[in-house]
């Protein structure tokens, strides 16, 4: 089998928008909500909501930058909250007693991924209001991936899950 190289293929159509956010607590590095951004942008998620000092890099988060919104809060909590009462389901990126690998969780189409501090994680206050929390399993060390990767990876099990939006 020969394949040919295709660069830069066209983008795959959502039949229908994505009901995926993402929430990041105060990240320490511009390069992680940058590289987040790009992710978000790549899979067709249209909002990310940051807290703290939040600000884009542009050569890293690219066209990320111009197809998603990000919006900026003060704290987390309260906007958890009024997603839940949006109908939204909460699901933490955390490794905790008991969360789930992220390979064996089934998302809600309408989901809010939140994302915890490169170092801090998420705090105990969101912790508490999360419906479910997933994980990334490691092999090696460090003892966890780095935030922009681990959530690359949830964002594209959240895809896989739901190819058509």
């Amino acid at each position: 089998m020969k394949f040919e190289h295709i660069r830069h293929k066209p983008p795959r159509t959502l039949l229908k928008p994505r009901r995926l956010l993402i929430a990041c607590s105060p990240l320490r590095s511009h390069v992680n909500l940058s590289t987040i951004i790009r992710t978000a942008g790549c899979c067709g998620v249209r909002e990310i909501i940051a807290t703290g000092n939040a600000r884009l890099i542009d050569r890293i988060a690219r066209d990320g930058a111009e197809q998603v919104v990000l919006t900026t809060r003060n704290s987390l909590a309260p906007v958890l909250r009024k997603l839940r009462r949006e109908g939204y389901s909460l699901v933490g990126l955390e490794q905790t007693t008991h969360s789930t690998p992220l390979a064996d969780y089934s998302f809600a189409a309408q989901t809010v991924l939140v994302v915890g501090a490169e170092r801090e994680g998420l705090s105990d206050e969101c912790l508490a209001l999360l419906d479910a929390v997933v994980e990334i399993p490691v092999w090696g060390m460090p003892f966890s991936h780095n935030v922009a990767t681990a959530t690359a990876m949830a964002i594209y099990e959240y895809c896989r899950q739901f190819p058509d939006g």
